[in-house]
């Protein structure tokens, strides 16, 4: 298994391995551009899982079009020890969506926009989600922190998401942490 360092910016999906970021952007604008009539969502969440002696963290992104299906790769780091501490563990995880939102600069959201403005009126629409992995109810462990990353969401601008919808972080990328 090899280590990925945070600094490591490849992403995979199943059919990819290797894409730069450049090479995910490509592949959203070329989805986008196939019909800019589409209602969009482009989606980042991160899951993790505590293995023996590391904890995997998977970032997913889904660019979604309703009823037309969506693409999607993964991010994958990890850390060579068990994060226990729950708190710790859920932070990353946001710290780790926020570093790939982070890479979809005003400029890079400004091109995608641009895809779907002219058919505004025709019912396109575009927006960014954070998912988190988190739930607000009684039973859940995380409702501590539900505040605190959905502000921090929220202060990247973009529209946070937690369970029971958050499944870019709860679902697709919970699939690779394993």
């Amino acid at each position: 298994m090899t280590n990925l360092h945070v600094f490591d910016f490849t992403f995979q999906n199943l059919s990819k391995k290797n894409m730069t970021f450049h090479d995910v952007f490509e592949h959203i604008v070329q989805f986008m551009k196939k019909d800019p009539n589409g209602c969009y969502r482009l989606i980042f969440g991160t899951d993790s899982q505590i293995h023996t002696t590391y904890t995997r963290f998977i970032t997913g992104i889904v660019i979604h079009c309703e009823s037309k299906g969506a693409w999607a790769c993964i991010r994958k780091v990890i850390v060579p020890r068990k994060m226990t501490n729950l708190h710790e563990r859920i932070s990353y995880e946001t710290t780790l969506t926020e570093e790939v939102v982070s890479m979809f600069t005003e400029e890079k959201k400004e091109l995608l926009i641009d895809i779907v403005l002219p058919n505004i009126y025709k019912g396109s629409s575009f927006t960014i989600e954070g998912h988190i992995d988190i739930g607000a109810t009684n039973k859940n462990k995380t409702r501590i922190f539900v505040n605190e990353m959905v502000g921090r969401m929220e202060s990247l601008g973009i529209e946070p998401k937690i369970k029971p919808d958050s499944f870019v972080a709860s679902y697709y990328a919970n699939r690779f942490t394993k």
